[in-house]
């Protein structure tokens, strides 16, 4: 059992502190509409459950509009699951598409939403249970852990929606989007500034183990959020021989102490 107290703290947000499935969703089928100008943009029944279900293949943003695609045109949620890498290049090249193009669709769909409507886009987030209250626990205390939020998403964005539920984070101590490098890079940066054991929490397995791959960051606790957005499959796979340790919501939301 873990007893010590880490010195840095670095935590995901997406799928390990906030539930972005509504507006990954949203943002997917606005951005399909925009691709394929289907008839009718009504969005079909069961479709968002469908999606939310297989959020785990999603690796890239562009990729979310072609699960979308995936699911409208009938391919099996088993199939999907199996063979994704495989089922997202058929619908790209059947339909004469580029991955970088419709990542910029995606971004584009998405800024023109929070443009028009900021407070829509950031109420389709939501916090898992226990998180904000935990946070405000560590903001508090006087323990010498030292708190990072190290995330794919625009960190202007996290910041707002930590502040609407009262967490003053400061801008250097969340490490966004647009910083532009791999997540292993950036805990290397940590350690450099702040020596001392680092624990890492994320939700995607491949993230864990390019970590894990890096021989100078042997010493970093690796944890997977098993509330986020990842599968069965790679839950079961996590073992101590991996370097990497399954962590659930009620553990987190404790003391370090009970993180084992």
């Amino acid at each position: 059992m873990a007893t010590e107290t880490p010195a840095i703290l670095a935590l995901d947000f997406d799928g390990v502190l906030c539930d972005g499935l509504l507006e990954y969703f949203q943002t997917s089928w606005r951005t399909y509409c925009q691709i394929w100008q289907p008839d009718n943009q009504t969005i079909p029944d069961n479709l968002d459950a469908s999606f939310y279900r297989l959020r785990p293949v999603i690796e890239i943003g562009w990729e979310m509009p072609i699960l979308i695609r995936a699911l409208i045109q009938g391919v099996p949620e088993n199939t999907i699951v199996a063979d994704w890498s495989v089922v997202a290049q058929d619908i790209i090249k059947l339909d004469k598409l580029e991955p970088a193009t419709i990542g910029k669709e995606v971004d584009s769909t998405r800024d023109e939403w929070i443009a028009t409507d900021l407070e829509g886009w950031l109420a389709l987030h939501r916090f898992y249970p226990g998180i904000i209250e935990r946070l405000d626990q560590l903001l508090r205390s006087d323990n010498s852990t030292e708190l990072f939020i190290v995330t794919t998403k625009e960190g202007r964005f996290v910041k707002q929606l930590l502040q609407q539920q009262g967490i003053q984070l400061s801008e250097e101590r969340i490490i966004g989007k647009e910083i532009k490098r791999p997540k292993h890079e950036t805990l290397r940066q940590l350690l450099g500034q702040y020596p001392g054991t680092l624990w890492f929490v994320e939700d995607r397995l491949k993230t864990l183990e390019s970590v894990a791959e890096q021989p100078d960051l042997n010493n970093v606790r690796l944890f997977l959020a098993d509330w986020g957005y990842n599968t069965k499959a790679q839950r079961d796979s996590v073992s101590r021989d991996s370097g990497i340790s399954l962590l659930s919501l009620t553990q987190f939301v404790q003391d370090f102490e009970v993180w084992h």
